[in-house]
């Protein structure tokens, strides 16, 4: 395997930039498990008025935060409807099943999105031999399918839907703010139709660790009791807090750069021989393409960029390569990173012909 040189491979790879990292050193601090802590108190303060709701909790990851999500709001044997590639549903090591003993009910939506119709074809009224949908889940941007945008019409309707049969609605909002970079719509405008939501600080926004869940008081109140279950209470957290205040006051609009980078990089290689990719499906900072032509699974294809060029991609799906446009990633390195699929693509087709 070759030294990483471009390191697409997700906006998890991002690093605190020098500023962030001057800015964390100062940070007040206390302890957190005693409300004590300043910059976590400033942090929750911050997110819970950008998403129009009572409170916020800082956690440690956005897993985390889906899964005390669902232990506050579900009973034993509840529903979880969610579209098939949700995270919480492939990547969350079944936590559901494991912390709230709910079922993850998956539907297949379009690019990672569901519609009304839909659930209310399967949302029927619970009976002696079937739990009740407790919670409806939605991931905003979506992940697997490439960073798609819920329209917030679509998601007025699913949670107009989840409320009219009887469910909770709550957000992944890993990536929520490339949404709001994207379209200019307002984080309160998608949260204010959801019960509960969080936002991570940990890729595009480029801090380096922590998430932040929001709900009213209440809920709040019962996800620190399962913060504190879990393990996820820390002490001196403002260290790591300041991170993310840094993020949200200097490093949110910088997105776009990463979403221009992404379409830069889609079309800098949509003529590559053997590869399929649409780069006007390209929304926010994801790009994927196909490479089931060449003769090649997606995993081998990376591992030759790495190898070759030095540049490390993902493989979500058996033939589909994913690559991740985020700080630290400058036009210069997608114009390198495009050049080498296209030589390596030409390399491959060359060899199948």
């Amino acid at each position: 395997m070759g030294d990483v040189r471009i390191d697409l491979y997700s906006d998890t790879s991002t690093k605190p930039t020098q500023a962030m990292r001057e800015f964390m050193c100062k940070a007040e601090v206390g302890d957190e498990q005693k409300g004590e802590d300043p910059s976590v108190n400033a942090l929750q303060e911050m997110v819970a008025q950008m998403l129009g709701k009572e409170a916020a909790l800082f956690l440690p990851s956005g897993t985390m935060c889906n899964q005390i999500a669902y232990a506050v709001h579900c009973r034993a044997g509840d529903l979880i409807l969610l579209d098939r590639s949700a995270h919480p549903l492939i990547s969350e090591a079944g936590g559901a099943g494991v912390l709230a003993r709910a079922t993850m009910y998956p539907i297949d939506g379009e690019n990672g999105m569901f519609t009304a119709e839909q659930m209310a074809e399967v949302m029927e009224p619970s009976t002696r031999y079937k739990p009740p949908f407790r919670l409806v889940c939605v991931e905003q941007t979506t992940n697997k399918p490439g960073g798609r945008i819920w329209p917030l019409a679509q998601v007025e309707s699913v949670c107009n839907m989840a409320r009219e049969r009887g469910a909770l609605t709550h957000m992944d909002g890993a990536r929520l703010l490339n949404a709001t970079v994207a379209t200019g719509i307002s984080p309160e405008a998608y949260a204010t139709h959801f019960d509960t939501l969080w936002i991570d600080l940990s890729k595009g926004l480029g801090a380096p660790v922590g998430a932040v869940l929001a709900g009213t008081a209440d809920f709040v109140f019962e996800a620190w009791q399962w913060k504190q279950r879990i393990g996820g209470a820390m002490r001196q957290a403002g260290i790591i807090a300041a991170g993310g205040i840094y993020a949200l006051e200097h490093q949110v609009d910088r997105m776009a750069e990463d979403h221009a980078n992404a379409k830069r990089l889609a079309v800098g290689i949509s003529d590559a021989p053997g590869i399929l990719i649409d780069p006007d499906a390209v929304e926010t900072n994801m790009v994927r393409f196909d490479v089931g032509q060449l003769g090649i699974s997606a995993r081998e294809f990376g591992e030759r960029l790495l190898a070759e060029y030095g540049i490390r991609v993902s493989a979500p799906g058996p033939t589909l390569v994913r690559l991740i446009p985020h700080l630290g990633i400058s036009e210069a390195d997608v114009d390198e990173a495009a050049a080498a699929i296209n030589r390596l693509a030409g390399q491959l087709s060359e060899k199948g012909t």
